[in-house]
């Protein structure tokens, strides 16, 4: 199945990609109609479609992405391979403060309901969950580089300039967790076996953490599936806002740009990266909850 997705959304992309106006080579200042048509026929553009279709099927059965349009003498696995590794950093740094942050966020709520802890909580939680990240990024940049003129705005040369890509990155995150972190540890603080570890005695920082949390983390953990593979590839509007040389800056531009190869490849290992974090999901399921059989 994961065969046969990574197949179906390739298909789909490449001949969406072909019925959208344009192409690779058009610009302020076009070329003229030889130097067009010998580009396109060095890049197999010149054929039809479906012969284009079936020989980047072949070459990517090989483990070929091909080579970039747009930035010449580089090959798609290469250029991935270098914003992946940009990206990762920034995000992976994300999703830990994202997940330190809103799981505790979310618990603590939820053994505070209806107080004013929870709500202060939840209100910052909604915040989070509905500005977007273009907003927040401007607002991080005026208060902490125009105003107080503490970190810089651009690039990832030094520990302070990852910091405001990272808090603009996990803002959404943390918010999401944190509510889904409350609904999900309301509802197993109301289950019979949580009473009855009540009634036997144990102290509540144990109830929470050996039998609660277990159990209540269990959604957050799907949610960390797909939200790993989307913030490690990089967020295209902060890369763009901070000037990181991510893979999510190169994707915007490789569409921007009619760089056919190089919008395949991305969106190809986007999905690929998706598929392995559902299954490493799934066997964490079995991990957190031994009731949970794998077949």
């Amino acid at each position: 199945m994961a065969v046969f997705t990574i197949w179906l959304v390739a298909t789909i992309t490449f001949f969406l990609m072909f019925l959208v106006p344009g192409g690779p080579f058009l610009a302020e200042k076009s070329p003229s109609p030889a130097t067009l048509e010998a580009l396109n026929r060095k890049y197999g553009l010149d054929q039809p479609v479906i012969v284009q279709y079936k020989n980047y099927m072949l070459n990517l059965l090989k483990g070929d992405f091909g080579e970039s349009i747009k930035q010449r003498g580089r090959t798609v696995g290469k250029i991935i391979s270098t914003g992946f590794k940009v990206s990762a950093r920034v995000g992976g740094i994300a999703i830990l403060v994202s997940v330190l942050i809103g799981v505790p966020l979310g618990s603590i709520a939820a053994l505070n309901r209806g107080k004013w802890l929870d709500n202060l909580i939840m209100v910052g939680a909604t915040f989070g969950i509905a500005v977007p990240g273009f907003v927040l990024s401007t607002v991080l940049m005026i208060i902490f580089s125009v105003w107080l003129n503490w970190l810089p705005t651009y690039g990832l040369s030094s520990w302070r300039h990852y910091i405001m890509p990272v808090m603009a990155l996990s803002f959404y995150p943390t918010a999401y967790i944190s509510r889904l972190m409350r609904t999900s540890m309301l509802d197993v603080l109301g289950q019979d076996y949580m009473r009855t570890a009540k009634a036997k005695g144990l102290s509540q920082f144990r109830t929470l953490f050996k039998h609660a949390l277990r159990n209540a983390i269990l959604p957050v953990v799907t949610y960390l599936g797909p939200l790993i593979a989307y913030t490690l590839t990089g967020s295209i509007i902060i890369e763009k806002i901070f000037t990181v040389p991510g893979l999510g800056n190169e994707f915007i531009s490789s569409i921007t740009g009619r760089d056919y190869t190089m919008i395949m490849g991305t969106t190809i290992f986007l999905a690929t990266l998706v598929i392995i974090m559902n299954l490493l999901v799934d066997i964490a399921y079995k991990i957190i909850d031994p009731r949970i059989k794998l077949n």
